[in-house]
C-alpha cells in the first residue's frame, strides 16, 4: 500500500491489517447428498479427515440497529474448546479497492496503530473488500462440554459485561450495551470447518447451513478462505485460487453474505 500522510485529526499511523481471502464454492457441485465435501475437493486441497464444528450466533435488536451501524456482536463456540469467544466487530466499506482510505476512516474513529487490543483485517472476496476492526474476548463456558450456546439472557449478560468502550460509546448514552440489553439472538448456525492447503498456507473450507428463503429447509454456503499478512500475496493468490476453482467448475463468482443472510433469515 502507498504511504499516507497523517492528517491533523490523526495522532498515530493507520493500523496494519492482515488479509483474509474468501471465495465461494458451488454447493451443488462440491457437496455430497449428505452435505459433506466431495472426495475430489478433499483430494485437491489435501484436506485432513478431521472436521471441526463451530456454533455461531449474533445479538442485535429486532430492527438490527447494531448491524445498520456496521457493528456486529458475536458469540462462537469451537469444538474442543472450553471457552466461548466473544467478538465485537466494526466494519468499513472499501470503495474502489482503496484500503488506505478505509484504514484512515478507522483511524479517525480511534482505531489506530499501536492498539494491540484490536485487530484489523481486510476481508477480500470475489469482487468486494471490507475492512473489519475486531476486539475478541474469551469467557469460560462453565458446565457445558458440548456445542450449545447460551440463551438470550446469558448471552446479553456476557456481551454487556465484556463490551469494549469503543463499541459501547460509539454513540452517546452507553449505546452499545443499551442495544444489547434489548437484543435477541440471530442464529445459532452450526458450521463445519475442514483444513487443507493452498500453496504454503492453510486453507479453511467451511460449510454453513442457513435457513432457505421459504423457511422450510436449508441452503448451504461453502466458503474457502486463507489468511496472509502480505497484500501482494493476497492479490496474487486470490486470483490464483479463483482461477483454480473456476477451472474445476467449483467457483461461485459472487461474494459471500453469510452474516447478512443470518440476520435476514434466523
Amino acid at each position: 500500500m502507498t504511504a499516507i500522510a497523517i492528517s491533523p485529526t490523526q495522532t498515530l499511523p493507520n493500523m496494519m491489517p492482515d488479509y483474509e481471502i474468501r471465495l465461494l464454492l458451488n454447493p451443488a457441485v462440491v457437496l455430497s447428498p449428505k452435505h459433506k465435501l466431495m472426495d475430489t475437493v478433499l483430494s485437491a486441497f489435501e484436506i485432513s479427515p478431521t472436521v471441526t464444528k463451530l456454533n455461531v450466533q449474533f445479538l442485535d435488536t429486532s430492527s438490527q440497529e447494531l448491524f445498520t451501524a456496521d457493528w456486529i456482536a458475536r458469540i462462537r463456540k469451537t469444538e474442543g474448546q472450553n471457552d466461548l469467544e466473544l467478538t465485537y466487530k466494526k466494519r468499513y466499506t472499501i470503495t474502489d479497492s482503496d484500503i488506505d482510505a478505509a484504514l484512515t476512516a478507522a483511524n479517525i474513529d480511534g482505531f489506530k496503530a499501536g492498539n494491540t487490543k484490536y485487530e484489523a483485517q481486510v476481508e477480500w472476496g470475489y469482487q468486494k473488500k471490507t475492512l473489519s476492526i475486531s476486539r475478541k474476548k474469551t469467557v469460560p463456558d462453565h458446565g457445558n462440554s458440548g456445542m450449545d450456546l447460551p440463551g438470550t439472557s446469558n448471552s446479553q449478560k456476557m456481551l454487556i459485561a465484556e463490551a469494549p468502550d469503543k463499541f459501547d460509546d460509539w454513540k452517546p448514552n452507553k449505546w452499545g450495551t443499551g442495544l444489547l440489553a434489548v437484543s435477541r439472538i440471530f442464529g445459532p448456525v452450526l458450521t463445519r470447518r475442514s483444513i487443507g492447503k493452498w500453496k504454503r498456507m492453510k486453507l479453511y473450507l467451511e460449510v454453513w447451513p442457513l435457513p432457505d428463503l421459504a423457511g422450510t429447509g436449508y441452503e448451504y454456503v461453502v466458503e474457502a478462505s486463507f489468511k496472509t499478512e502480505s497484500i501482494t500475496e493476497a492479490l496474487v493468490e486470490q486470483r490464483n485460487l479463483a482461477a483454480f476453482l473456476q477451472n474445476k467448475g467449483w467457483l461461485l463468482p459472487h461474494d459471500s453474505l453469510k452474516t447478512q443472510l443470518i440476520m435476514e433469515r434466523c
